[in-house]
């Protein structure tokens, strides 16, 4: 019976071992540059609160700006507004690099102004004399070349009403009443507290002093009385 040697296979073995270990370690590098790229790639804000309630006729500001880490050459910009699913521009232009004011920017809509600048890499756009037709969906979009044609966008809101509502305030009055009158009582008892402990302070150190003052008096006393009993006799001469 031949016995066949298993040396052949061990070199086999190694090889898949290190292939298996070596393609997770290549995986997470690729995620982890990935990651990074995406971080640093152009993003769009239209701001914290994306929405806005404006009275009929007033004028208003649909604001949005842009950050990129890795800089801008080119930047595309434009505003669309979304009219029932169609898309219709609004204004469109191109920055040409950072801290530059974009030029010429093209206007497709009445009433509306470009009020962006480069340094602050500021598009936002203003309507004035705004009607019920400039209610729905505005959306500020960018592309930077530098990012291979990726796409960002950020959507603000509109909403036009003939009056603005009135909010109640009963609730938050009570609640700002009830906490200014827990203040109010707490620096009450604290300057009461440190009027008495004041007052007190001042008893316990007049009580010293007249302590301090008695135990004088009482020494000098002794002294006199003491010098006077002490006075040595003259004798009597024969």
């Amino acid at each position: 019976m031949e016995v066949q040697e298993s040396g052949p296979e061990e070199p086999r073995s190694k090889y898949l071992l290190s292939s298996h270990t070596t393609w997770p370690r290549t995986s997470l590098i690729i995620t982890l540059l990935l990651s990074v790229w995406s971080a640093q790639g152009l993003e769009m804000s239209t701001g914290k609160v994306p929405f806005l309630e404006a009275l009929n006729g007033s004028t208003v500001i649909l604001p949005c700006t842009y950050a990129s880490c890795i800089g801008i050459k080119n930047l595309y910009f434009n505003w669309q507004y979304n009219d029932n699913g169609t898309m219709q521009k609004v204004c469109e232009s191109v920055i040409p690099l950072d801290g530059m004011d974009p030029h010429p920017v093209s206007i497709f809509r009445e009433r509306v102004d470009f009020i962006g600048t480069g340094d602050h890499n500021n598009i936002s756009i203003l309507l004035w004399n705004i009607t019920f037709e400039d209610e729905g969906q505005y959306t500020c979009f960018g592309r930077n070349p530098k990012e291979k044609g990726k796409n960002h966008s950020a959507i603000f809101t509109l909403v036009v009403v003939d009056e603005l509502r009135v909010v109640d305030n009963t609730l938050t009055i009570i609640i700002a009443s009830a906490v200014g009158g827990a203040i109010a009582l707490l620096m009450t008892f604290m300057l009461v507290k440190n009027f008495i402990l004041f007052v007190l302070f001042k008893i316990e150190e007049k009580k010293k002093i007249e302590c301090l003052v008695q135990s004088s008096s009482a020494d000098e006393t002794n002294n006199v009385s003491g010098s006077k009993t002490s006075k040595p006799t003259t004798p009597k001469k024969k």
